[in-house]
C-alpha cells in the first residue's frame, strides 16, 4: 500500500481555469487589438492560443495527438470567446475526469508525462496567459497570487534559464526588484517585461 497519495492536479488547474476564465469574459471587443507582452499576440491572438491549448488538452485527453491543433484558433467570432472557452473547458473536464487518466502517459510535442504532470504544466499556462490578458487589458488586481506562487516554483524546477534557447516559449530572465509582487516575478521569470 502506498505511503502516500499522488498529487490530484485537477483543482489547481480548475482554479487556473477559472481565473482565465473571469479574464476571458472581461475583455470588452475595444481590447481586442491590444497589445499582449508576449511579442507575437495581441489580445484576440491570445486568447485564439487559450482556446487552442484547451483543444489540445482535449486531444491529449482521447489519446489522439495535439500536434494538428493551431497554436491560434482563429476563427472564433468577437462575441463568442466566452462561450467557446467555457465549452471548451467543460469538455476539458469531462475528458479528464476518470482518475485512471492521471497516470497515463501522454505524448506532448515537447515532453511523455504523465497525465498529472501534463494538467499540472497546463494549470501553470493558464496562470501565466492569465497575467498576460490582464496586463494587456489592464485587469491586474483580479488574479490569484497562490495561482502565481506555484506557477513560479514549477517553472523555476522545469524551465531553468540555461535550458531556453531562442526558440523557445519562454525568453531570458528579466530583472525585476526583490519586492516586486509575485505576477511580476513569474512574468519576468518568464521573460516577460512587466
Amino acid at each position: 500500500m502506498p505511503t502516500e497519495l499522488a498529487h490530484d492536479p485537477r483543482p489547481a488547474l480548475s482554479r487556473a481555469l477559472d481565473q482565465a476564465g473571469k479574464q476571458v469574459a472581461a475583455v470588452t471587443p475595444d481590447e481586442l487589438s491590444n497589445r499582449t507582452p508576449c511579442a507575437e499576440y495581441d489580445v484576440r491572438a491570445l486568447l485564439g492560443h487559450m482556446v487552442s491549448v484547451l483543444h489540445k488538452l482535449i486531444r491529449v485527453g482521447t489519446g489522439q495527438g495535439a500536434r494538428d491543433v493551431p497554436e491560434v484558433i482563429d476563427d472564433i467570432a468577437d462575441d463568442s470567446w466566452t462561450s467557446t472557452f467555457t465549452l471548451a473547458r467543460s469538455e476539458v473536464e469531462q475528458v479528464w475526469a476518470d482518475d485512471e487518466q492521471l497516470d497515463r502517459m501522454i505524448t506532448l510535442p515537447w515532453a511523455t508525462l504523465p497525465g498529472r504532470d501534463v494538467l499540472e504544466a497546463y494549470a501553470h499556462e493558464f496562470t501565466a496567459h492569465s497575467w498576460d490578458l490582464a496586463h494587456a487589458t489592464r485587469r491586474l488586481a483580479e488574479l490569484d497570487p497562490d495561482l502565481a506562487t506555484r506557477a513560479l516554483e514549477a517553472f523555476t524546477k522545469f524551465a531553468p534559464p540555461e535550458d531556453r534557447s531562442q526558440q523557445g516559449p519562454f525568453g531570458p530572465v528579466v530583472t525585476v526588484p526583490d519586492d516586486a509582487g509575485v505576477y511580476t516575478r513569474l512574468a519576468a521569470y518568464l521573460g516577460r517585461r512587466p
